[in-house]
């Protein structure tokens, strides 16, 4: 693989590298140009990045990508390799992520996912770089007092520390865009889902019961409700929305999701049903598992972001729940 020193040109920084969001948007800005350096800074394995790399992309040249370590807690550690590396694009995908465990672990979400937004931009600044920067955002900053559906325009009331912190990056981001006229924007993200999406959220549980019932290791799963409403996308689908927002000359922020709503009874549905069972002979309901002041339906409106970029999801709620079914089942 190149070294820092030769990768000089066409840099690409993507913190996070490693999370699904991150796999995905590399392979998209591989195939968008083989002139791309792409440095990860990630807490995953590098080893388990590329082989899921090598499975979602089998034709990809990982030569002109490099995994790399950095403290993103430590400025000086970032101001180093942004100095060394002087990418032209940065894509801020990192942080911890979990709105569930944010209410047991508020202080660390409040201090890591603006300590590690702040190290980066304040780096930039400080060696007079201003890179095309993408910041991930996040569906949880909007208020539970707004209609459906939501797009930019629509009221924020962030309700947890992660959505808090996400909103505290938000308007910084809005600040230093007005204060240095800085290519700097936010993708506002709802649901995404994938093959390579971690254990433990809502559709990776359905998907991961259904397969554990039919094979007789699991009897039945917990739900919190079936009447909720979420707004799912496929992953690779948004890795496209990033890319074009942050190449876009247009410096906006974007809402990025399907614009389709989806109850949870839905999806239970397609997964059982995809192995012949029949979902409520299987499910559980405890209202117990739902989180205070948590709407019952969250769906986006991505009328913006497919006016000005062209943008439209491809993968639909049918074939997103199968895809991932297929990577489990072999």
């Amino acid at each position: 693989m190149n070294t820092i020193k030769e990768m000089i040109s066409k840099n690409i920084l993507i913190t996070g590298i490693t999370g699904q969001d991150g796999l995905f948007l590399t392979s998209y800005l591989a195939n968008e140009s083989h002139s791309y350096n792409i440095i990860g800074i990630a807490r995953g394995s590098k080893e388990i990045f590329f082989k899921n790399l090598n499975t979602l992309n089998p034709d990809i040249n990982s030569e002109n990508i490099t995994i790399l370590n950095c403290d993103l807690k430590d400025k000086n550690q970032v101001s180093s390799l942004l100095q060394d590396i002087r990418p032209h694009q940065i894509y801020n995908l990192t942080g911890p992520s979990s709105v569930y465990e944010s209410i047991y672990k508020p202080e660390l979400y409040k201090q890591l996912i603006p300590l590690y937004f702040n190290n980066l931009v304040n780096s930039c600044i400080d060696l007079h770089m201003y890179p095309s920067f993408f910041q991930a955002s996040s569906s949880e900053m909007f208020s539970v007092e707004n209609d459906m559906p939501l797009n930019e325009i629509s009221n924020f009331g962030p309700r947890n520390a992660y959505s808090r912190a996400k909103y505290e990056v938000f308007l910084s981001v809005n600040e230093l865009k007005r204060e240095y006229d800085w290519n700097i924007k936010s993708g506002i993200m709802f649901n995404h889902e994938s093959e390579f999406r971690d254990k433990g959220y809502l559709f990776t549980k359905i998907i991961d019961a259904a397969i554990s019932i039919k094979n007789k290791k699991q009897k039945e799963i917990n739900i919190g409700s079936l009447s909720y409403v979420r707004d799912w996308s496929f992953a690779g689908d948004v890795a496209e929305a990033i890319a074009l927002i942050s190449h876009s000359k247009d410096n906006s922020d974007y809402v990025i999701g399907s614009g389709v709503g989806v109850s949870i009874k839905e999806v239970l549905d397609i997964a059982f049903s995809r192995l012949g069972l029949n979902y409520t002979n299987y499910v559980n309901v405890d209202s117990t598992l739902l989180r205070k002041n948590d709407p019952e339906t969250i769906v986006s409106d991505p009328n913006r972001l497919n006016s000005d970029l062209g943008w439209a999801p491809k993968v639909e709620i049918e074939n997103l729940i199968y895809r991932c079914m297929e990577s489990k089942l072999g």
